[in-house]
């Protein structure tokens, strides 16, 4: 008797799980929608800095006032603020002196690109010369680091520009990259039409 509750019960288990084979497949690779901004840039001319370039009418230039509840130690250290994305380009600006010379000051932005050496899958560097004695380096940083795009700027005797990029989010290199690639041509515009202002 048991035998054969055994086999009724096998044989009922059969029976159930044939039926229509349900084939899961996985979801296609996509990126969440984004409404891109049109693309259109504005002068950047402030008087407290001895610059100027073109950036994105749908960015904000945001003075600061406070590093670390101090004073900035110079007046042209700015945020280019991009609402729609929440991202932020910080830019700190350094006379070259005896204190701050370039050696000093290139040396400090390959260090502060370096720290991002371990979570980086390869950091891409490279070298900006305008015929405008405007010279310096892009690093594009392949992987989830903080910043993925830095540069900076100098004509290496008076003055030394230093940017980074930030998304207010967790690092994603895959669902931040139209996001990223948007913002990074943009910045490639500001370093283009970037030109000193001299006295």
């Amino acid at each position: 008797m048991i035998y054969r509750v055994l086999f009724f019960l096998l044989v009922s288990v059969i029976f159930c799980s044939c039926g229509d084979d349900i084939v899961y497949t996985p979801k296609p690779r996509a990126y969440p929608k984004v409404d891109f901004p049109e693309k259109k840039y504005q002068a950047f001319n402030e008087n407290y800095c001895d610059f100027k370039f073109e950036y994105p009418v749908y960015t904000n230039v945001q003075q600061d006032t406070s590093f670390f509840g101090e004073k900035p130690t110079s007046s042209c250290w700015f945020d280019l603020h991009t609402p729609h994305f929440d991202t932020r380009i910080y830019c700190s600006y350094y006379p070259i002196n005896k204190e701050n010379n370039f050696e000093k000051l290139r040396n400090d932005a390959f260090k502060l690109v370096s720290k991002h050496n371990i979570k980086a899958n390869y950091i891409d560097e490279l070298p900006i010369q305008k015929d405008n004695n405007v010279n310096g380096f892009v690093f594009d940083i392949d992987g989830p680091v903080a910043s993925p795009f830095q540069f900076y700027l100098s004509d290496s005797t008076h003055h030394f520009l230093r940017g980074s990029l930030y998304f207010n989010t967790q690092a994603k290199p895959d669902s931040l990259a139209p996001i990223y690639d948007f913002v990074k041509a943009d910045i490639m515009h500001m370093i283009n039409t970037f030109e000193w202002v001299e006295d």
